[in-house]
């Protein structure tokens, strides 16, 4: 078994244009004396590896506690692409997916724009989860349509994740974001397992 992690790194993560960034301080240090160290931090929800609830679109969609886990933890399928990712892509993609025994969580690595196109097969293939390396999953200048399509079918959104070594294939994923009532979103801890 080998354990692929497909995370950033929080600190010096990828930030969303406009997003602060995360901020962390020692505010209780052992070389000052004290007899343990202690560190906070804070950050957007949307910061670097991080999970889309549909509430982040669509004010009455589930918040980040109220996703099942089932939708961030399982068989997922990994595809390359440079570009826009568009219905046709996301067609062969589920098909190969299937083919796999891995449809209902995909991952796209490389520089890629999902298309409302896409973005509607995925929705009526009613997939768990999609994920992508961009900080967004549509359009940089333009997200909020992908956005309303994939929420609003309740696929979650895996964003920001890191891809670029692993080969296209099956894996097991987990991506169980923190669990923060009330949130459009939150950063998560993600990574593949290879059997």
């Amino acid at each position: 078994m080998k354990i692929i992690d497909i995370s950033q790194e929080v600190l010096s993560c990828n930030v969303y244009p406009g997003d602060s960034a995360p901020e962390g301080i020692r505010v209780i240090s052992m070389e000052n004396g004290e007899c343990y160290n202690l560190s906070e931090f804070s950050m957007c929800a949307h910061n670097g590896t991080h999970i889309d609830a549909p509430f982040h679109f669509i004010n009455d969609g589930k918040t980040v506690d109220k996703i099942s886990p089932e939708s961030f933890v399982g068989d997922s399928y990994v595809v390359h692409h440079q570009g826009d990712f568009t219905g046709e892509d996301a067609e062969k993609t589920l098909e190969k997916a299937h083919l796999a025994g891995a449809g209902e969580r995909i991952l796209i690595a490389g520089d890629v724009t999902v298309t409302k196109d896409a973005a509607k097969v995925f929705a009526e293939a009613k997939i768990k989860l999609i994920g992508n390396e961009g900080q967004t999953v549509g359009p940089k200048d333009a997200p909020m349509e992908v956005h309303l399509i994939l929420l609003g079918a309740e696929v979650v959104l895996l964003e920001g994740i890191v891809l670029k070594d692993v080969p296209e294939g099956k894996y097991f994923l987990s991506a169980l974001p923190l669990n923060i009532a009330g949130f459009d979103g939150a950063p998560c801890r993600a990574y593949l397992i290879e059997k």
